[in-house]
């Protein structure tokens, strides 16, 4: 636990010096909305729930991969080296884990009061949507970090992140619109037990499988 608190540590004292990272996806969810508003502006007719959370998700899974891409590609290799010898790498992948599905919170949080603040906000159930919000974060953040550990010792293919994620993020993406979309009607919680569950299910499987694959990754 002290090293996992160490290394989150050293994360946001990183992520604090380097500003420019965070306010430039900062700046990337605001201009995103910005276009949808100029594209639905003169048919607000045609901005339906659906296309609401439609649009709303795509915006923050580019959003997670802008995100989170980065990982490992910012890791010079002297100082993986460095980790290597003073921290073990469960430590180092669930930290990474924990502090990505913060800014990923963070982001996801900002940008959609943003998006509702300019496109409207149809949702019904704030509650439900909070927590959809809360377990599509870890689960984006959850995934992209072991493809972002996996795509390191490949040069961070770009192409390789992509292929390998898309089968996972994939479900867990058309599950989060789903319960989003049960927020949005303000259907009873108890019709969203089962998206809730898996969602949920699957954030722990990923995580349980960062945890027991990262070493073999990171001996290698």
């Amino acid at each position: 636990m002290n090293e996992i608190k160490t290394l989150i540590w050293k994360e946001v004292t990183l992520e604090w010096r380097q500003k420019y990272a965070l306010s430039g996806m900062l700046l990337y969810v605001v201009s995103t909305v910005f276009v949808c508003y100029l594209s639905f502006n003169l048919r607000r007719n045609q901005l339906t729930p659906i296309v609401w959370n439609t649009l709303l998700w795509i915006i923050l899974l580019f959003t997670a991969v802008n995100a989170i891409a980065k990982s490992f590609s910012q890791e010079r290799h002297g100082r993986l080296l460095y980790y290597y010898n003073l921290c073990s790498p469960q430590a180092i992948i669930i930290s990474k884990i924990i502090y990505n599905s913060l800014v990923m919170a963070v982001l996801s949080g900002l940008g959609f009061v943003f998006y509702a603040f300019v496109m409207g906000n149809p949702v019904q159930d704030n509650g439900l949507f909070t927590i959809c919000v809360l377990l599509a974060s870890v689960g984006f953040a959850s995934v992209l970090t072991l493809i972002a550990g996996i795509a390191s010792k490949a040069d961070n293919s770009a192409t390789l992140m992509a292929v390998l994620s898309f089968p996972i993020i994939l479900p867990m993406l058309l599950m989060t619109i789903r319960l989003a979309k049960n927020a949005l009607d303000g259907l009873d919680w108890s019709v969203s037990t089962d998206e809730i569950t898996t969602l949920l299910s699957i954030d722990l499987i990923v995580i349980t499988l960062s945890y027991l694959l990262f070493p073999y990754l990171w001996r290698s």
